[in-house]
This record gives C-alpha cells, structure tokens and sequence, in this order.
C-alpha cells in the first residue's frame, strides 16, 4: 500500500510539546502543575503539537482539558495544532495489543482529548511485546485510519534503536507500506547518539518518513541534581555506574568558566541543535516556532526546509519559556539564520549570539563525553530481563489517582462505581 498523503513530514512542525511530565513517574502531583497555563503558553510561542499517551496517567485528561478551553477554539483550530498519543502500553508491567484493546484506547483518548480525530497514534514501547502483536496493532490502527479517518497517521515508539529497525523493516516487508513515524527516547543525548550512529540509516532505508528525537535529557538522567523522583520513586532504569559518571560530568561542567555551564543546559540545546540537522533526512517541514507568523497555505515560506525533529517535555511555563529561547536561538543559528532571526522581530546580534553559544556547548559537550568515558552510548536493557506481561485479556482500566486540585482547575474524571466516566462513544 501506498503511503498516506500528504506525508507527514510535510506537515508536522519539527518542534513537539511532550506531556509526559504530566504525570506521577516526574512529578508529585501532576495535578499541581500549571498544566492550562503551560499548553496555552506554548500555543501562544508558536508550538503547534502535543505528545501524550495514556500510559502517561492523568495526561491525556490535562491536556485535553486545556485543549477544551474558550481560548484555544477562540484563536487556534483543531486543524492548525497537532496531537500525537500512544496505544498498548497500560502500566509497567502490562501491555495490550489487542485489536479490541487497540479500539478501545483510540476511543477513549479522543475522549480524553476533546477531539473528532488524532494525528498520530503510536504503539507504545513496543520493545515489551512479540513482532507479531506489533504488526496486530499496526494494522488495526490503519484500519481506522482508512475506514474511519479517525486517525491520520501511525507509527511506533521505543527505547531500543535495533527493535525500532528491526519492526520498522518487518512491518515493511510485510505490509507493502512503512511507517509514517518512529519516535525514539534518550538515544540522542549527550550521553547517547546510537540513534545517529546505528538506526537513522536503518530507518531510512525502511521508508520511514518522520522520526522523533524525545527525552533530550534521558528521562532525566542529565540533570546536576539526578534523576527525577515522583510520587512512585525511583523509576529510572539506569545503572549505578552511569549516574556517578554523569555526577562527575556534571561536576566537571559546572567548574568550567563558561555561562550558563550546568550540564543540563548544555545537554538540552547540544541536542535540539545536533539533531535539528542529523535528523534532517527523516526530519519535517511544518511551523518552526520561530517567531515568524506561519501560514499553512503558504508553508515553503517560513517551514519549507527540513529539520529534526525534538519532543521536549516540561513542568512549569518558565521552563517553557526558557525551552523556546533555546529553541529559537538554534533556529537563528541555521544557515538562513539571521532571515530568520530580522523576520521574527529578532537582529542580527541574536544569530551572533547563537553561534557564539553553539560553540560554548560544543566545547561542554566534548569535556562531557569525555569524562563520561566508556558510558558514552551505553543503552540499559529494555526491556529488564525477567520481565513477564502481566496482562492476560484486555479490561477496563483502573481509575486514576485523585490528588489535590491544580491550581489551573484541570478536571478529574469522573467515576461510576470506581471506573473513570466516558464521554458519549462514536463508533470506530
């Protein structure tokens, strides 16, 4: 079969807010994040697509419920933004990739999101499952697709590159289409490239047309002050050995007499940066979030040169705002850069900056890896081994934790005899 057209990469803009920070794994009470505040702001900066999954505990139903406000149908319609969410992955230990769980988790997230159709649906690591389920779930998810439009594109997500390849190549050969989308975490840091360095060629060569770089900072793992803790704990899968090497980098970072010197700064635009133009040949031309007022219509315009693509995950507004200076100040540093820069109300002495910057990270970025040493693109198991599926027939899911109120008002949902409320169904 042919691809779906038009290709998303000729749609989807190359910058993706994630929400898996709404969510207990990152946070305490994700209910206590701005959440309404954070998916208007980014709205307002030009950000034009939102990740989630329902994997992500309440995400789906924060950002839906910031999605379903008088002020985005106001200024932004359903056709100008983009929502991307996940099947098959139901806690950390099940996973159903049934056809019956596949409808019944398409459903509900446009539920959840307040929507008549999603853009992307993924298959959620899909490392956890057979090849033969993934293949289920794909098929059932272009069924949708193609009998009730419901869904415009799909593809799969992962943490291990050579099972991204190895599925995106089956599902190929196989099926007779590729996938529209493949998006891969914490394999493009400054602690990981093996996206580059084993699958981009693989993926490429297997027809995929869009190819995500999430979780620039490991899931948290490059962070001066470690990986984060939420309401479950400790859930980063990463070794001993590798947090006191990146502790070290970290140190190392900060003693250097350069601004801005914490190795999360660092790692977060080496990587928007490195990617933007490695990830270019499975990149996309959508709205950059330059700062340029973009019109669909006219996309080769301002969005008529590829880049890479980067989902970037938040807590709070500041650390939005702060993401899209970066992600601007990368963008001012292309080579069209100061257009781009005089265009979106910028001068000339931003492009300066920018590349002053870029070199200041490259030099962070080298000492880094260095005193990272032999954990340089060291990837843990995924998944761990003795891992068992614990599901066994597909179910409806328990209810969500219920903390305290956010202070943006997000609604919880509701419950009948401890069950969360649907909204009225349409047929899929």
């Amino acid at each position: 079969m042919p691809r779906t057209t038009p290709a998303l990469s000729t749609l989807l803009p190359p910058l993706i807010c994630g929400t898996a920070t709404f969510n207990d794994q990152y946070n305490p009470d994700p209910y206590a994040l701005p959440t309404t505040s954070i998916v208007h702001e980014a709205l307002s900066l030009g950000v034009r697509a939102f990740d989630t999954s329902p994997y992500y505990g309440p995400a789906e139903d924060l950002l839906g419920a910031a999605l379903d406000t008088s002020f985005v149908h106001q200024n932004f319609p359903r056709r100008d933004y983009f929502l991307l969410t996940k099947v098959g992955r139901i806690s950390g230990d099940e996973f159903d990739y049934s056809e019956s769980w596949v409808r019944h988790s398409v459903q509900r997230s446009l539920e959840r999101l307040h929507t008549s159709y999603l853009d992307v649906v993924y298959c959620h690591d899909v490392e956890f499952v057979s090849l033969e389920e993934v293949l289920t779930a794909v098929k059932e998810l272009r069924r949708i697709r193609d009998e009730t439009g419901r869904i415009k594109y799909v593809g799969i997500s992962g943490y291990p590159v050579t099972t991204l390849c190895d599925l995106s190549e089956m599902i190929l050969r196989e099926t007779g289409e590729p996938l529209d989308i493949v998006m891969s975490y914490a394999n493009f840091t400054l602690q990981n490239t093996r996206l580059a360095s084993v699958a981009l060629s693989r993926l490429e060569a297997a027809g995929v047309d869009v190819v995500p770089n999430a979780s620039v900072l490991g899931m948290g793992l490059l962070r001066r002050k470690g990986v984060p803790i939420g309401a479950r704990g400790d859930f980063h899968p990463s070794p001993q050995g590798l947090r006191a090497a990146i502790q070290a980098a970290s140190d190392w970072s900060n003693a250097q007499d350069i601004i801005d010197n914490r190795i999360e700064k660092a790692a977060i635009r080496w990587a928007l940066e490195n990617w933007m133009r490695e990830g270019v040949a499975v990149g996309s031309k959508g709205d950059p979030a330059s700062g340029i007022p973009w019109i669909r219509e006219k996309i080769e315009m301002y969005g008529g040169t590829k880049l890479g693509v980067s989902v970037m995950g938040v807590s709070s507004v500041e650390e939005l705002q702060e993401t899209m200076r970066v992600w601007r100040s990368i963008l001012d540093g292309l080579e069209d850069g100061e257009k781009t820069a005089l265009d979106a109300g910028r001068s000339v002495d931003d492009r300066t900056w920018s590349l002053q910057r870029q070199e200041q990270v490259g030099t962070l970025a080298e000492g880094i890896r260095k005193t990272l040493g032999e954990w340089v693109d060291y990837a843990w198991l995924s998944p761990a081994p003795g891992f068992v599926n614990k599901r066994s027939a597909p179910a409806i899911p328990a209810p969500l934790p219920t903390p305290a109120a956010s202070p943006d008002q997000a609604p919880k949902p509701a419950l009948v005899n401890g069950i969360p409320e649907l909204r009225p169904r349409v047929p899929i």
